[in-house]
Protein backbone atom coordinates (compact mmCIF):
# COMPACT_ATOMS: atom_id res chain seq x y z
CA UNK A 1 0.00 0.00 0.00
CA UNK A 2 1.86 3.43 -1.03
CA UNK A 3 2.50 6.01 1.59
CA UNK A 4 3.36 8.31 -1.65
CA UNK A 5 2.27 9.14 -4.64
CA UNK A 6 4.37 11.00 -7.87
CA UNK A 7 2.08 12.11 -10.79
CA UNK A 8 1.44 14.44 -13.26
CA UNK A 9 -0.72 17.42 -11.93
CA UNK A 10 -1.59 19.77 -14.40
CA UNK A 11 1.55 21.52 -16.48
CA UNK A 12 3.89 20.17 -13.38
CA UNK A 13 4.83 16.65 -11.31
CA UNK A 14 4.12 16.60 -7.77
CA UNK A 15 5.15 14.28 -5.06
CA UNK A 16 2.69 14.23 -2.44
CA UNK A 17 1.26 12.25 0.43
CA UNK A 18 -2.36 10.92 1.55
CA UNK A 19 -3.49 12.27 4.74
CA UNK A 20 -1.05 15.88 4.10
CA UNK A 21 -1.76 18.87 2.95
CA UNK A 22 2.11 19.43 2.16
CA UNK A 23 3.80 18.37 -0.79
CA UNK A 24 6.96 18.71 -3.69
CA UNK A 25 7.29 19.51 -7.03
CA UNK A 26 9.49 17.17 -9.34
CA UNK A 27 11.46 18.55 -11.64
CA UNK A 28 10.40 16.49 -14.89
CA UNK A 29 13.92 14.65 -15.61
CA UNK A 30 12.77 13.68 -12.07
CA UNK A 31 9.61 11.53 -11.95
CA UNK A 32 10.49 10.15 -15.43
CA UNK A 33 13.21 8.44 -13.84
CA UNK A 34 10.43 7.56 -11.26
CA UNK A 35 8.63 6.54 -14.21
CA UNK A 36 11.76 4.08 -15.74
CA UNK A 37 12.53 2.91 -12.43
CA UNK A 38 11.78 -1.19 -10.95
CA UNK A 39 9.70 -0.93 -8.17
CA UNK A 40 11.99 -3.31 -6.63
CA UNK A 41 14.66 -1.37 -6.58
CA UNK A 42 15.43 0.78 -3.78
CA UNK A 43 14.53 4.49 -3.23
CA UNK A 44 17.65 6.93 -5.19
CA UNK A 45 19.39 9.07 -2.88
CA UNK A 46 18.04 12.15 -3.96
CA UNK A 47 14.15 11.11 -3.47
CA UNK A 48 15.43 9.68 -0.18
CA UNK A 49 16.67 13.26 0.90
CA UNK A 50 13.67 14.86 -0.49
CA UNK A 51 11.06 12.88 1.10
CA UNK A 52 13.09 13.62 4.62
CA UNK A 53 12.98 17.02 4.16
CA UNK A 54 9.26 17.30 2.85
CA UNK A 55 8.27 14.79 5.67
CA UNK A 56 10.50 13.93 8.87
CA UNK A 57 8.34 11.71 10.17
CA UNK A 58 8.99 9.36 6.94
CA UNK A 59 12.26 7.12 6.46
CA UNK A 60 12.16 5.44 3.05
CA UNK A 61 16.16 4.92 2.84
CA UNK A 62 16.34 1.90 3.00
CA UNK A 63 12.55 1.10 1.35
CA UNK A 64 12.04 -0.63 -2.12
CA UNK A 65 10.27 1.93 -4.47
CA UNK A 66 7.14 -0.48 -4.80
CA UNK A 67 6.41 -0.51 -0.56
CA UNK A 68 5.78 3.05 -0.56
CA UNK A 69 5.47 4.51 -3.71
CA UNK A 70 3.01 4.76 -6.43
CA UNK A 71 3.88 6.47 -10.04
CA UNK A 72 0.66 7.79 -11.32
CA UNK A 73 1.24 7.87 -15.79
CA UNK A 74 0.95 10.84 -17.66
CA UNK A 75 -2.71 11.96 -19.44
CA UNK A 76 -2.75 13.53 -22.60
CA UNK A 77 -6.58 15.03 -21.16
CA UNK A 78 -5.06 16.80 -18.60
CA UNK A 79 -7.80 16.92 -16.10
CA UNK A 80 -6.09 17.14 -12.50
CA UNK A 81 -9.20 17.68 -10.32
CA UNK A 82 -12.71 16.08 -10.32
CA UNK A 83 -15.96 16.00 -7.98
CA UNK A 84 -18.20 13.01 -7.83
CA UNK A 85 -22.00 12.83 -6.03
CA UNK A 86 -21.70 9.54 -5.12
CA UNK A 87 -25.39 10.00 -4.21
CA UNK A 88 -28.12 13.05 -3.77
CA UNK A 89 -29.53 11.21 -0.94
CA UNK A 90 -28.70 12.49 2.94
CA UNK A 91 -29.82 11.52 6.04
CA UNK A 92 -30.82 15.31 6.31
CA UNK A 93 -33.82 17.42 4.98
CA UNK A 94 -31.50 20.99 5.18
CA UNK A 95 -34.02 23.80 4.33
CA UNK A 96 -31.12 25.58 2.50
CA UNK A 97 -29.97 22.15 0.37
CA UNK A 98 -28.80 23.43 -3.47
CA UNK A 99 -29.20 19.73 -4.47
CA UNK A 100 -33.14 19.99 -3.65
CA UNK A 101 -34.75 16.32 -4.23
CA UNK A 102 -32.84 14.06 -2.23
CA UNK A 103 -32.94 10.48 -4.14
CA UNK A 104 -31.40 7.40 -3.26
CA UNK A 105 -30.30 6.51 -6.57
CA UNK A 106 -27.46 6.02 -8.96
CA UNK A 107 -25.01 3.52 -10.66
CA UNK A 108 -24.30 0.40 -9.71
CA UNK A 109 -20.84 -0.84 -8.17
CA UNK A 110 -19.24 -1.75 -11.79
CA UNK A 111 -20.15 1.50 -13.65
CA UNK A 112 -18.64 3.43 -10.55
CA UNK A 113 -15.51 1.27 -10.93
CA UNK A 114 -15.38 2.09 -14.60
CA UNK A 115 -15.98 5.65 -14.00
CA UNK A 116 -13.01 5.79 -11.45
CA UNK A 117 -10.66 3.90 -13.70
CA UNK A 118 -11.63 6.56 -16.08
CA UNK A 119 -10.94 9.74 -13.96
CA UNK A 120 -7.82 8.11 -13.34
CA UNK A 121 -6.65 7.94 -16.91
CA UNK A 122 -7.69 11.58 -17.49
CA UNK A 123 -4.96 12.25 -15.03
CA UNK A 124 -7.24 13.29 -12.00
CA UNK A 125 -5.01 13.10 -9.24
CA UNK A 126 -7.47 15.84 -6.73
CA UNK A 127 -11.29 13.93 -5.94
CA UNK A 128 -13.56 15.18 -4.22
CA UNK A 129 -16.50 12.82 -2.88
CA UNK A 130 -19.71 14.31 -1.85
CA UNK A 131 -23.17 13.87 -1.85
CA UNK A 132 -26.16 14.17 -0.50
CA UNK A 133 -24.74 12.63 2.46
CA UNK A 134 -21.56 10.63 0.87
CA UNK A 135 -21.27 8.44 3.75
CA UNK A 136 -24.42 6.70 3.51
CA UNK A 137 -24.25 5.43 0.34
CA UNK A 138 -23.61 1.53 -0.01
CA UNK A 139 -20.77 1.25 -2.28
CA UNK A 140 -19.02 4.54 -0.28
CA UNK A 141 -16.63 1.76 1.20
CA UNK A 142 -14.90 0.50 -1.75
CA UNK A 143 -15.64 3.11 -3.80
CA UNK A 144 -13.47 5.40 -1.67
CA UNK A 145 -10.95 2.69 -1.62
CA UNK A 146 -10.82 2.08 -5.30
CA UNK A 147 -10.12 5.91 -5.55
CA UNK A 148 -7.60 5.72 -3.42
CA UNK A 149 -6.03 2.98 -4.46
CA UNK A 150 -5.93 4.55 -8.25
CA UNK A 151 -3.56 7.23 -6.76
CA UNK A 152 -5.94 9.91 -5.52
CA UNK A 153 -6.01 12.72 -2.99
CA UNK A 154 -9.48 12.54 -1.88
CA UNK A 155 -11.72 14.95 -0.17
CA UNK A 156 -14.74 13.49 1.42
CA UNK A 157 -17.61 16.31 1.91
CA UNK A 158 -19.93 15.12 4.71
CA UNK A 159 -22.74 16.44 6.92
CA UNK A 160 -19.98 14.72 9.75
CA UNK A 161 -23.05 12.63 11.63
CA UNK A 162 -21.34 9.09 10.96
CA UNK A 163 -17.71 10.13 11.49
CA UNK A 164 -17.73 8.19 14.24
CA UNK A 165 -18.65 4.65 13.04
CA UNK A 166 -15.19 2.55 13.00
CA UNK A 167 -15.57 1.26 9.34
CA UNK A 168 -15.13 4.36 8.16
CA UNK A 169 -12.50 5.58 11.05
CA UNK A 170 -10.91 2.18 10.41
CA UNK A 171 -10.90 3.25 6.73
CA UNK A 172 -9.57 6.73 7.07
CA UNK A 173 -6.75 5.23 8.97
CA UNK A 174 -5.68 3.02 6.44
CA UNK A 175 -6.12 4.97 3.20
CA UNK A 176 -5.83 8.75 5.22
CA UNK A 177 -7.75 11.43 3.07
CA UNK A 178 -6.54 14.53 1.61
CA UNK A 179 -9.09 15.95 3.58
CA UNK A 180 -12.45 15.79 5.28
CA UNK A 181 -14.24 18.64 5.16
CA UNK A 182 -17.36 19.09 7.28
CA UNK A 183 -20.73 21.22 7.01
CA UNK A 184 -21.76 22.57 10.00
CA UNK A 185 -25.08 24.28 10.53
CA UNK A 186 -25.54 25.51 14.12
CA UNK A 187 -23.88 26.46 17.36
CA UNK A 188 -26.54 24.26 19.57
CA UNK A 189 -29.27 22.07 19.41
CA UNK A 190 -32.40 23.69 18.52
CA UNK A 191 -30.49 25.91 15.58
CA UNK A 192 -28.96 22.80 14.36
CA UNK A 193 -32.07 20.43 14.33
CA UNK A 194 -34.03 22.84 13.34
CA UNK A 195 -32.11 23.49 9.87
CA UNK A 196 -31.33 20.17 9.25
CA UNK A 197 -35.09 19.32 9.83
CA UNK A 198 -34.05 16.64 11.88
CA UNK A 199 -34.10 15.71 15.33
CA UNK A 200 -31.24 14.09 17.39
CA UNK A 201 -28.73 15.92 14.20
CA UNK A 202 -26.88 18.18 16.92
CA UNK A 203 -26.23 15.10 18.93
CA UNK A 204 -25.03 13.21 15.80
CA UNK A 205 -22.94 15.81 14.73
CA UNK A 206 -20.75 16.30 18.17
CA UNK A 207 -20.07 12.81 18.38
CA UNK A 208 -18.52 12.27 15.15
CA UNK A 209 -16.50 15.83 15.53
CA UNK A 210 -15.09 14.32 18.63
CA UNK A 211 -14.42 10.77 16.86
CA UNK A 212 -12.68 12.71 14.22
CA UNK A 213 -10.92 14.96 15.67
CA UNK A 214 -9.75 11.84 18.52
CA UNK A 215 -8.68 10.07 14.97
CA UNK A 216 -6.48 13.38 13.92
CA UNK A 217 -8.29 13.58 10.85
CA UNK A 218 -7.54 16.73 8.19
CA UNK A 219 -10.85 18.62 9.11
CA UNK A 220 -11.62 21.73 7.17
CA UNK A 221 -15.19 23.01 8.26
CA UNK A 222 -17.67 24.85 6.29
CA UNK A 223 -19.57 27.16 8.26
CA UNK A 224 -23.20 27.71 6.70
CA UNK A 225 -24.55 31.05 8.12
CA UNK A 226 -28.56 30.59 7.55
CA UNK A 227 -31.76 32.59 8.42
CA UNK A 228 -31.83 29.68 11.70
CA UNK A 229 -28.84 30.20 13.00
CA UNK A 230 -27.23 33.45 11.58
CA UNK A 231 -27.09 34.79 15.17
CA UNK A 232 -24.54 31.99 15.52
CA UNK A 233 -22.09 32.99 13.54
CA UNK A 234 -19.74 34.33 15.72
CA UNK A 235 -20.26 30.95 18.45
CA UNK A 236 -19.99 28.14 15.46
CA UNK A 237 -16.37 29.95 14.70
CA UNK A 238 -15.69 30.19 18.07
CA UNK A 239 -16.32 26.20 18.02
CA UNK A 240 -13.98 25.72 15.37
CA UNK A 241 -11.55 27.83 16.92
CA UNK A 242 -11.45 25.94 20.19
CA UNK A 243 -11.29 22.51 18.55
CA UNK A 244 -7.94 24.34 16.64
CA UNK A 245 -9.74 23.35 12.86
CA UNK A 246 -9.66 25.36 10.21
CA UNK A 247 -13.20 26.83 8.54
CA UNK A 248 -14.48 29.16 5.89
CA UNK A 249 -17.85 31.16 6.30
CA UNK A 250 -20.42 30.59 3.58
CA UNK A 251 -23.33 32.86 3.70
CA UNK A 252 -25.28 33.17 0.64
CA UNK A 253 -27.37 30.64 -0.45
CA UNK A 254 -28.45 29.41 -3.85
CA UNK A 255 -30.68 27.84 -5.70
CA UNK A 256 -31.51 24.25 -6.53
CA UNK A 257 -29.32 22.45 -9.24
CA UNK A 258 -33.23 22.63 -11.00
CA UNK A 259 -33.42 26.44 -11.09
CA UNK A 260 -35.75 26.21 -7.74
CA UNK A 261 -36.14 29.00 -5.70
CA UNK A 262 -37.75 27.52 -2.59
CA UNK A 263 -34.51 26.95 -0.80
CA UNK A 264 -33.63 30.65 -0.92
CA UNK A 265 -36.05 31.48 1.93
CA UNK A 266 -33.05 29.96 4.14
CA UNK A 267 -31.19 33.13 3.22
CA UNK A 268 -30.27 35.42 6.64
CA UNK A 269 -30.47 39.03 4.97
CA UNK A 270 -28.51 40.73 7.07
CA UNK A 271 -26.01 37.98 6.48
CA UNK A 272 -25.75 38.74 2.19
CA UNK A 273 -22.35 38.82 1.64
CA UNK A 274 -21.19 40.59 -1.77
CA UNK A 275 -19.29 37.65 -3.45
CA UNK A 276 -15.90 38.55 -5.40
CA UNK A 277 -15.43 39.36 -8.86
CA UNK A 278 -15.84 36.65 -11.29
CA UNK A 279 -12.30 36.40 -13.08
CA UNK A 280 -13.17 33.36 -14.56
CA UNK A 281 -12.23 29.24 -13.78
CA UNK A 282 -10.69 25.81 -15.18
CA UNK A 283 -14.31 24.05 -15.52
CA UNK A 284 -14.61 21.91 -17.70
CA UNK A 285 -10.59 22.27 -18.70
CA UNK A 286 -8.86 20.99 -15.76
CA UNK A 287 -11.33 19.93 -13.81
CA UNK A 288 -14.75 18.70 -13.75
CA UNK A 289 -17.62 17.10 -11.93
CA UNK A 290 -19.76 13.89 -11.92
CA UNK A 291 -23.52 13.18 -10.66
CA UNK A 292 -24.77 9.61 -9.06
CA UNK A 293 -25.43 8.31 -12.69
CA UNK A 294 -21.99 8.92 -14.17
CA UNK A 295 -23.65 12.10 -16.42
CA UNK A 296 -19.98 14.36 -16.26
CA UNK A 297 -20.50 18.46 -16.25
CA UNK A 298 -18.13 21.00 -16.36
CA UNK A 299 -18.92 21.55 -12.77
CA UNK A 300 -22.01 21.41 -9.60
CA UNK A 301 -23.36 24.15 -11.37
CA UNK A 302 -23.27 24.26 -14.88
CA UNK A 303 -24.88 21.15 -15.48
CA UNK A 304 -26.19 21.59 -19.17
CA UNK A 305 -25.38 19.34 -22.22
CA UNK A 306 -24.12 15.98 -19.52
CA UNK A 307 -22.02 13.55 -20.64
CA UNK A 308 -22.34 10.00 -19.82
CA UNK A 309 -19.18 8.94 -18.82
CA UNK A 310 -20.41 5.22 -18.22
CA UNK A 311 -21.16 4.93 -22.07
CA UNK A 312 -18.85 7.43 -24.02
CA UNK A 313 -16.29 6.97 -21.89
CA UNK A 314 -13.48 9.05 -21.88
CA UNK A 315 -13.68 10.08 -25.47
CA UNK A 316 -16.61 12.18 -24.26
CA UNK A 317 -14.33 14.12 -22.29
CA UNK A 318 -13.39 15.86 -25.35
CA UNK A 319 -16.43 18.13 -25.42
CA UNK A 320 -16.38 19.14 -22.34
CA UNK A 321 -13.94 22.29 -23.57
CA UNK A 322 -16.49 23.08 -25.88
CA UNK A 323 -19.44 22.88 -23.38
CA UNK A 324 -17.39 24.98 -20.80
CA UNK A 325 -16.70 28.27 -23.49
CA UNK A 326 -20.19 27.52 -24.51
CA UNK A 327 -22.24 28.08 -20.97
CA UNK A 328 -20.08 30.79 -19.46
CA UNK A 329 -21.24 33.06 -22.76
CA UNK A 330 -23.56 35.62 -21.27
CA UNK A 331 -27.27 34.91 -22.71
CA UNK A 332 -30.70 35.26 -21.86
CA UNK A 333 -31.13 38.67 -19.22
CA UNK A 334 -27.36 39.00 -18.92
CA UNK A 335 -26.36 39.71 -22.60
CA UNK A 336 -25.81 42.69 -23.69
CA UNK A 337 -24.43 43.80 -20.16
CA UNK A 338 -22.12 46.53 -19.92
CA UNK A 339 -20.95 45.79 -16.45
CA UNK A 340 -20.86 41.84 -17.37
CA UNK A 341 -16.37 41.92 -17.15
CA UNK A 342 -17.22 42.79 -13.49
CA UNK A 343 -19.90 40.09 -12.21
CA UNK A 344 -19.71 38.39 -9.32
CA UNK A 345 -21.48 35.00 -10.43
CA UNK A 346 -20.90 33.15 -13.30
CA UNK A 347 -23.23 32.89 -16.37
CA UNK A 348 -24.12 28.95 -14.84
CA UNK A 349 -25.21 30.48 -11.38
CA UNK A 350 -26.58 33.45 -12.66
CA UNK A 351 -28.83 31.54 -14.84
CA UNK A 352 -30.17 29.65 -11.77
CA UNK A 353 -30.94 32.26 -10.06
CA UNK A 354 -33.07 33.89 -12.83
CA UNK A 355 -34.91 30.62 -13.16
CA UNK A 356 -35.83 30.93 -9.49
CA UNK A 357 -36.70 34.19 -9.85
CA UNK A 358 -34.77 35.19 -7.06
CA UNK A 359 -34.01 39.07 -6.21
CA UNK A 360 -31.99 40.79 -8.38
CA UNK A 361 -29.81 42.01 -5.18
CA UNK A 362 -28.84 38.16 -4.89
CA UNK A 363 -26.62 37.74 -7.71
CA UNK A 364 -26.21 40.51 -9.74
CA UNK A 365 -24.98 44.40 -9.65
CA UNK A 366 -27.81 45.87 -10.77
CA UNK A 367 -29.81 44.80 -8.32
CA UNK A 368 -27.19 45.96 -5.52
CA UNK A 369 -27.72 49.58 -6.77
CA UNK A 370 -31.15 49.45 -6.94
CA UNK A 371 -30.91 48.10 -3.12
CA UNK A 372 -29.19 50.63 -2.30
Amino acid sequence: MHQLIAAPFLERHVLVRPGSRGGALLPEPRYNELRALDPGEPAPPWLAGAITAQWPDLDVAHQLLGEFLLVRRPSPWGYGKASWEVNLGCNYKCKHCYLGLKMNSGMPWEDKRRCLDIMAEAGVVFLQITGGEPTIDKDFLRAYRYAWGLGMMITVSTNGSLLWKENLLRLFRECPPYRVTVSMYGAAKASYDELTRRDGAWDQFVQGMNAARHARLPLRMSIVVTDDNGHEEQAMVDLCTSWDVEYEVFTNMTPTIYGGGEVLTAQSKEHLRLRKTFTGCNAGHTFFHMDPHGLVSICKIGRDDQISLPHEGIQGLARLGAIADRLMLRTGGCSGCGIAGTCRVCRPLAKHYQEAKAPLEAYCQHGEKKAG
